[in-house]
Order: structure tokens, then sequence, then C-alpha cells
């Protein structure tokens, strides 16, 4: 759960990054579009892909990626015995079946509201938040790293490079649109939320002077917890909601996903979705993107379920494109 939206981070849609800022003036970066892409329904059929799974750790899922080409899944949980604003995050590695094959410990990263997947040849590089706040547990920087199972990585391991693509932003988190060859980074700056999108053979070489698109977050619904973000192509999906424990009553339903038209400044589709509404705890967390073309592609969604102690990984998906 993304405990800092509840404190006033998601504002609504305001100006581009700030001239002086590190990336383009803002004047050109007003001036730049997206080239044109398909979007997901968000009022599409549910598809539901796996159901009620243990992760490595015992504590809800915060988010997931998609290592598309090599078939991987990835998940991160904040680590059972750490305290939150600690930032360690337990990730595991799932094969498409749900089961865990893999563990890796992040120690001082981060909350994990989102990671992203950068699959080179056979070996998937990590893209999280790193160089926890003690403050709040929120990175200070981004990281990218290869995956090594039974690792544990600090900030200053030497398999991990870490960067500040906004000199003056915090509170970072990032994600791979793989089909797009785009790294998308989440920051706030001056009060609000903003994502950025630079050409991801830049990012992968510490270069972030390439803003292909910033935007400020649109707001969403007061009062709901903010717990997941994605991107596909010219589009920004969001995920939001609380748990309710166990009962499929509708009213408590609040789980919503949104759709953010990239060049056109404004919420174009949401939807309030009911599903997985039998399961116990039913707690939204983690969004993403798995394809590498539009035929393939689908925008999942989590759900954490279960009790405390012994919290489970649930996914669903849609995959009608319009």
């Amino acid at each position: 759960m993304d405990n800092l939206s509840r404190r006033g981070l998601l504002t609504g849609a305001g100006a581009l990054l700030a001239a002086g800022s590190l990336g383009v003036p803002a004047a050109q970066a007003s001036a730049l579009a997206l080239p044109a892409t398909k979007r997901f329904k968000m009022s599409a059929t549910t598809n539901e892909f796996f159901r009620h799974k243990p992760l490595w750790g015992p504590k809800v899922m915060q988010s997931m990626a998609f290592d598309t080409p090599n078939q991987r899944i990835f998940a991160v949980q904040l680590r059972s015995e750490t305290g939150e604003n600690s930032g360690t995050l337990t990730m595991s590695r799932l094969d498409f079946s749900g089961n865990v094959v893999g563990h890796m410990y992040l120690t001082g990263f981060g909350h994990g509201v989102a990671i992203g997947v950068e699959p080179v040849g056979t070996t998937s590089y990590l893209w999280t938040e790193t160089d926890a706040d003690p403050a709040n547990g929120r990175g200070r920087r981004i990281a990218r790293f290869p995956w090594q199972n039974g690792a544990t990585l600090t900030e200053t391991s030497s398999s991990l490079k870490s960067y500040k693509p906004v000199s003056d932003g915090s509170v970072f988190t990032c994600t791979v649109d793989q089909r797009y060859k785009r790294l998308a980074v989440r920051y706030s700056q001056g009060g609000r939320m903003r994502i950025n999108l630079y050409p991801l053979a830049e990012a992968n070489r510490g270069i972030f002077t390439t803003v292909l698109a910033s935007f400020a977050q649109p707001a969403l619904t007061s009062g709901v917890p903010f717990q997941g973000w994605a991107v596909y192509g010219a589009y920004a999906y969001f995920w939001e909601g609380s748990a309710y424990p166990g009962d499929p009553d509708e009213t408590k339903a609040n789980s919503k996903l949104w759709c953010y038209d990239i060049n056109a400044g404004k919420i174009v589709d949401s939807f309030l979705t009911l599903a997985g509404k039998s399961l116990t705890y039913r707690e939204p967390e983690g969004m993403a993107v798995y394809g590498t073309t539009d035929a393939t592609a689908r925008l999942y969604f989590g759900f954490a379920s279960g009790v405390a102690g012994d919290r489970r990984a649930n996914f669903f998906y849609r995959n009608d494109l319009v």
C-alpha cells in the first residue's frame, strides 16, 4: 500500500517538469508528443491468472513485473522481520503457474510500489527504487541490477547501479515499458507526484537528459489508497483501493482501474472492478504490463489475500486493446 498518497502527495494534473530540473526544459517538454498507441479497455472482461499463491515471505505483495521474453514473474514484499521504514524488500521470482522458484533480499531499498524488468538476452535486469529514506521507507534513488537467486543486495553492492534522474525529486519508483522500450519514473517534486518517461537504452547507461514525456499524476479518488501504476505506449494506468475482510458485499469494494492519456493530459477511462470479490482480505496491490506486441499485451492488477502472517498473491488481467 502506498500510504504516502494519503498524506497529500497525490494531486491533480499540472505544469510539466520545471526548467532547471534534470531533463529537458519545460518549454521543450510541453511540445513533445508520444506516438499514438492503443490502450487497454478498463471495463473489458476480467481474466484470472492465478489465485491465493504464497510468495517467499508472508507479507502482502506490493508490486510485480514480467520478463516477457524469458517468461518470468517478479514480485516484491516488505521483509517480514524488518520495520516498514527500513525499506528492506523480499523479491520472489515466480513461474507462470504462480510457484516461487527463487528469491532475493534488497536491504534498504524502499517500499516497492512499482518495479520493472529489462530483459537482456536470458538475463533479467530489475529496476527498483533504492536508498530508502529512514523517515518514510521510500526510495531516494532508482537502481538497476541483474537477478541473482539467493543474493542479498544493498545500495552499495557491486552488481547494482543507482541513479537520481530528477535532481530535486524524492519518493522514487520506476517501471519498464518493454513494448516501447522506455523507463517510466514516478517521483515527488514540489508536493505532487509526477511521472517521466525516458528511452530505456539511455537510462540503462545512466543518461536521463532525454525526457520523452513528463506529467503530473492526475487526481484519483480522494481518500482511497494508491496501489500501483504501469505505462504502455501513450497511456499510463493507475490502481487504487483498500482491503475488505472476506465479505463479498459489493458496497465495500473500492478497487478501481484508471487510464490516463499522456498526450491529451486527461483521464480517458476508469472502472470499479469486483474481480476476486470472494477473496479474504482482498487488498489491491501492484500493476504491470506483460507482452511485447499488441497481440500479446496484458494489463495485470494484483490483490493480496489471506490472513496476517500468511498473505497470498492473486493476479488478474485485461487484454482488450482499443
